[in-house]
């Protein structure tokens, strides 16, 4: 078998054999292909597409081309869920309590943040001591124990997909609906879960801009999970402003703490009845979304989804008491608003700009290697479609540097839109696909 022949073939449209992906995929990660050759490829790909069969043999073989985890110990279904990413996405740190509450394991890996986007364990790490360097027994005890564990992601899970995502992002061929879905189900199928949950986020602080793009790669994760043998659903919801109010890790904390205290925002508190929803049903625990909802509602009320996340918390090295007390989380020297030029009502605020906003400040990363403030961010007071007057608060700002908070006021102003008409209302989850 030649690579020759394997680029030849896809550039005048054929159809790849599971045989061929394996054997590209292997060479790629063993060094044995160069760049030059599978950077060929990729380009072929993005013009000729790929077809369903061909989606799922990249996907298994990038899945295989390193560590599965193995989650054999764990008792019980296990239901991992997975965002595509956006600004104050702080879904895990509630919804996994929830889920766990209701008796379903959830045995998660997650990143840390990179440019405008949080990541889940940056996030946890508001919480002083806690921990994500478990080892894989350590992790599989937990989620036993207690029913919740959440690690980082390991260097030795689908390298492939590493390999390969370096090299489209270099050569313009990130965007291409088989090689994303690929990309994301593959680290999905290595992490060991029984079922998948995907919430698919579409809108300005979204990676799939259109609904119509979100759709699509719902879809095809949803077949490449089924042809994998696993029971997999995805919700579309909206990211046109940022999920909630508070942008930035330890005000994100603070905000999935008073949701899990039954205080949530009615945005943020839809996805995770959504998502968790469907985790409920996927793990046979529920049998439709009203039922799961109602449980999944219960378990904030009586308040065993906010022990649930101390539980994890203190499992992890973390003080059970910031829980309970999040006053003890990281808290900035300087909060000031950014107040309103004129009177209006909201049309829209950029999302990403918003994230941009908490990048500035020093809440996320330029680059991997940078350090991140755990305690600044935004908490925004005013959401699309509200009111506000003129010299009104558009959102406070936590800030720790007089001339940061400078810059993301201008960028803040800048993000929001006010106008004299409020905007036409849109639902919030757009779709679910099972």
């Amino acid at each position: 078998m030649r690579m020759y022949d394997i680029i030849m073939k896809k550039r005048n449209g054929g159809e790849l054999s599971s045989e061929e992906i394996q054997f590209f995929i292997d060479g790629y990660t063993r060094g044995e292909i160069p760049d030059y050759q599978v950077s060929a490829l990729m380009m072929a790909v993005y013009f000729q597409k790929m077809t369903e069969a061909e989606t799922l043999a990249l996907t298994m073989a990038m899945a295989d081309s390193g560590d599965r985890l193995d989650l054999s110990q764990i008792h019980r279904i296990k239901v991992d869920k997975h965002s595509t990413g956006g600004v104050g996405d702080k879904t895990s740190l509630a919804l996994a309590p929830m889920v766990a509450a209701c008796g379903i394991p959830v045995a998660k890996m997650s990143g840390r943040g990179l440019g405008h986007t949080g990541g889940t364990i940056d996030k946890l790490e508001s919480f002083p001591g806690f921990s994500t360097a478990l080892t894989t027994q350590q992790f599989i005890e937990n989620v036993n124990r207690i029913g919740i564990a959440i690690m980082g992601q390991t260097a030795d899970l689908a390298p492939a997909d590493k390999k390969l995502y370096a090299l489209r992002d270099v050569t313009a061929t990130v965007d291409n609906m088989s090689l994303i879905a690929s990309s994301i189900m593959s680290k999905k199928l290595a992490a060991g879960a029984d079922a998948i949950v995907l919430d698919v986020k579409t809108g300005s602080g979204a990676f799939m801009k259109k609904e119509s793009d979100a759709r699509a790669l719902a879809e095809e994760m949803v077949k490449i999970g089924k042809n994998a043998g696993r029971k997999t659903m995805a919700v579309i919801s909206d990211m046109d402003q940022p999920l909630g109010y508070a942008v930035g890790n330890a005000l994100e904390v603070k905000e999935a703490i008073e949701t899990l205290k039954g205080r949530g925002p009615a945005d943020f508190l839809e996805l995770c009845l959504s998502l968790g929803s469907q985790m409920l049903i996927a793990a046979g625990k529920a049998g439709n979304d009203s039922q799961a909802g109602k449980m999944l509602e219960a378990v904030i009320s009586d308040g065993s989804a906010l022990e649930k996340m101390a539980e994890f918390v203190e499992a992890q090295g973390g003080s059970r008491e910031a829980v309970y007390h999040p006053e003890l989380l990281p808290k900035a020297h300087i909060v000031r608003p950014v107040l309103a030029a004129v009177s209006g009502y909201i049309d829209h605020i950029v999302c990403d700009e918003v994230g941009i906003c908490s990048l500035l400040l020093g809440g996320g990363r330029e680059t991997k290697e940078s350090g991140i403030d755990l305690s600044v961010g935004l908490v925004l007071c005013k959401k699309a479609g509200d009111y506000v007057r003129e010299g009104e608060a558009l959102a406070m700002l936590h800030a720790n540097d007089e001339g940061k908070a400078e810059a993301a006021e201008k960028r803040y102003l800048a993000a929001c839109s006010i106008t004299d008409m409020p905007p036409e209302k849109t639902p919030f989850i757009k779709a679910v696909i099972v």
